[in-house]
């Protein structure tokens, strides 16, 4: 499984074109303004947060595998990533204050921003990010997460400029900063990662067993903080976050999903934030071998479902119907490109052409590992057999999942949730050298539009260039995205400025504060 897989689905995002080249104005505020309903905010307070995670899972590490969203939370509190998603442009600045690329889009320069102290006072300098990213990079999947950088091609100018050299134009590449560039003092010993101090808006003051409490760092370099503490509780499951919620032991229930949020919405003591665009959940064909190669039988599957329907069922209508095309958040997402609907006649004599064997029964296998996933495959089914195609759903563990049918099975199911940039996916999974190249897709057309996308350098003439990518991807890929799910979060009525950004913009929750 990929370095932290379930982390990817929250983070992510791309660049805005008009911020494509300069440093992003200060964007950094992804609170609900609704929330505040007119009411100046006040300081002071505690938050108590839930996660989901797992005791058996459980991580320090800023730079390690995270599979608990209540690790990951408590790490991106406590360490700052050189940028973030923002509210007006999908990159804004954190750690760093701004960026500019050099003519050839290959080398960039990121400037820290001014005043920047780890919790213990010390000033954090471009040594200090060098040795972090050079760290990160060096971690077993350090490729893919910042590809095209070698390490020995991150480097210090002065004590305030830190350099990324790729090994290819890409104009994108500030978009690779805000996923787990989390920023260390240089030389920390792995047996000190722990207790390592931070950059970020809280500091730690302990942590037991997976739950933890925050203080206000007074220094941040971001502004403000108005809490004076947040404490995060894990827990195993959505239901039992969405009880605690209900029965005031915790002020928040972080993405807790949409049957927590049809049972809320009849309680006035509870408000739901949404935060669209949120989590892909796609259907994998498998296109380099088996029955799903052939692009007549991939494109009669993805006529054969009703997409409406699975997000009326599957989502509690707390989502949004998807085109196959993944980054549906992005501002350059081609919605002119025209919606596929169902149409059953034209998947059935796709079949016959393709000389697909309805006599067999095929395997859909899937996990539980978020909610939804699992009956969308069993909805998936039951609309497809009424195009001949019979499906058996097969639920494995996740660790059997992610070992033995990610990345190899020839139907299964899977979810991102760095909905925001269709670039960004486009390189995770889709180019053919892509280390998780989800269906086994090589498409020398889509390799050459990616490029070309990625290495020009006027904004208009980029977004022409992303929008023929995304047609070749919507055309023949292996991806069936049937629907786009809502992030969702319940809160107290007193809770206030909470994010609505999708996927990493949640855990920006250094504006929320108390109205009580």
């Amino acid at each position: 499984m990929d370095f932290n897989r379930r982390q990817v689905l929250w983070a992510g995002g791309a660049i805005g074109a008009a911020a494509l080249l300069a440093a992003c104005s200060g964007d950094g505020d992804t609170s609900a303004k609704a929330n505040a309903a007119g009411t100046k905010p006040k300081k002071g307070g505690t938050l108590r947060v839930g996660a989901l995670g797992r005791a058996s899972a459980i991580t320090r590490d800023p730079h390690g595998t995270q599979a608990n969203e209540s690790d990951y939370l408590i790490i991106s509190l406590v360490h700052d990533t050189l940028t973030t998603p923002g509210a007006k442009t999908n990159t804004a600045p954190r750690l760093a204050s701004g960026w500019q690329a050099s003519d050839d889009l290959k080398t960039w320069r990121f400037t820290i921003a001014k005043g920047a102290k780890f919790h213990d006072g010390t000033p954090v300098t471009a040594e200090d990010v060098v040795w972090s990213l050079r760290r990160l990079r060096g971690t077993p999947s350090g490729a893919s997460r910042l590809p095209g950088i070698k390490a020995e091609n991150i480097k210090a100018d002065g004590p305030g400029t830190v350099v990324l050299v790729s090994d290819y134009a890409n104009a994108e590449l500030p978009l690779l900063t805000r996923l787990t560039t989390f920023v260390l003092k240089k030389d920390t010993k792995d047996k000190e990662i722990e207790k390592a101090p931070g950059t970020g808006p809280f500091k730690l003051e302990w942590f037991r067993s997976g739950n933890a409490r925050l203080v206000r760092n007074e220094d941040w370099h971001g502004g403000e903080v108005l809490l004076d503490a947040m404490e995060v509780k894990i827990f195993e499951s959505p239901q039992a976050m969405a009880n605690a919620l209900l029965a005031g032991q915790i002020d928040v229930a972080s993405n807790v999903g949409a049957v927590a949020a049809r049972t809320a919405a009849r309680r006035k003591d509870i408000q739901i934030v949404r935060r669209p665009n949120d989590m892909a959940m796609p259907i994998v064909m498998r296109t380099a071998s088996g029955p799903f190669a052939d692009p007549k039988v991939r494109e009669a599957l993805r006529l054969a479902v009703d997409r409406e329907a699975m997000v009326k069922q599957v989502l509690s209508g707390y989502g949004t119907v998807g085109n196959d095309i993944l980054g549906t958040g992005d501002p350059a997402y081609a919605k002119d490109i025209p919606q596929r609907v169902r149409d059953l006649a034209k998947a059935k004599s796709l079949l016959k052409e393709a000389g697909f064997d309805t006599s067999k029964t095929y395997k859909l296998l899937t996990t539980e590992d978020i909610s939804g996933l699992a009956e969308s495959a069993t909805l998936f089914a039951t609309q497809v057999r009424e195009a001949g195609v019979k499906i058996e759903v097969v639920k494995q563990e996740s660790a059997t999942f992610w070992d033995k049918t990610w990345l190899k099975g020839d139907l299964y199911t899977t979810y991102w949730g760095t909905n925001d940039s269709v670039v960004f996916l486009a390189s995770k999974t889709m180019v053919s050298d892509s280390g998780q190249n989800e269906a086994g897709w090589k498409n020398t057309a889509f390799d050459a539009a990616y490029r070309k996308t990625i290495g020009t350098k006027d904004a208009a003439a980029r977004a022409k260039e992303l929008r023929g990518l995304q047609q070749i991807e919507h055309d023949a890929s292996g991806y069936l995205l049937w629907g786009v799910a809502d992030g969702i979060d319940l809160a107290a009525t007193a809770v206030r400025g909470l994010p609505t950004l999708p996927g990493y913009g949640r855990v920006q929750l250094e504006r929320a504060w108390l109205a009580r």
